[in-house]
């Protein structure tokens, strides 16, 4: 498991915010659903269900694009990092602390273009932070819930991408101002957000080695 940056408060990844609004009845009301015995299985249930029960947009070619949580239940698509949202709303709300982690990845596996790819970290005892990717499996595809293991939907290891380390409490304002722009699918294929090296520095984001 990889070191994680991120501070020793937990409480900012419990909070409830425009994006992750996990006091809304409707994300409430599942979330109630997916509650288990232990944090674990409660945390196995949230990340599943969202993994394969809420589409992700480019795979399915489903519209609208969505970006709040409470948008992301209701329709039930949404690209990785809505996908992300949604997760982290369902965990805050059964009282396990959820972030925000990324990567930069090669959008057509060749160098540029370049986008980042959204997923989640969930703060789990005995362990801490551990990584789970709910973007949806599809053939190459197999992320997984196995803590303290960790199995991603991408490697992110060509010249040019990069893991960032840091667990965020908040999705990245790059992230939300492309998912609030964006209308379509294949629309939103145009502007995938990124953060170069240069930007990623100044947010203060880590690649790990």
């Amino acid at each position: 498991m990889a070191t994680l940056i991120a501070g020793a408060d937990l409480q900012p990844y419990l909070q409830s915010t425009a994006v992750i609004d996990w006091q809304q009845p409707a994300v409430l009301a599942q979330a109630r659903l997916l509650a288990a015995g232990t944090a674990k299985d409660t945390a196995r249930q949230c990340f599943e269900w969202v993994r394969d029960q809420v589409l992700h947009s480019f795979d399915h070619r489903r519209n609208p694009v969505t970006c709040r949580a409470s948008d992301v239940l209701q329709h039930r698509t949404g690209y990785c990092y809505a996908k992300s949202h949604l997760l982290a709303a369902l965990l805050r709300a059964n009282g396990i602390p959820a972030g925000f982690c990324y990567q930069r990845l090669s959008v057509n596996d060749d160098g540029e273009p370049y986008s980042l790819h959204g997923f989640n970290a969930i703060h789990l005892e005995p362990w801490g932070w551990v990584r789970v990717d709910a973007r949806g499996n599809r053939p190459g595809i197999d992320a997984r819930f196995d803590p303290p293991g960790e199995t991603l939907a991408f490697a992110g290891t060509l010249p040019g991408e990069a893991t960032f380390a840091n667990v965020l409490a908040e999705p990245l304002e790059v992230v939300v101002s492309a998912l609030e722009a964006g209308t379509t699918w294949d629309g939103m294929l145009k502007m995938l957000p990124d953060v170069g090296p240069e930007e990623s520095a100044e947010l203060g984001l880590n690649p790990l080695p």
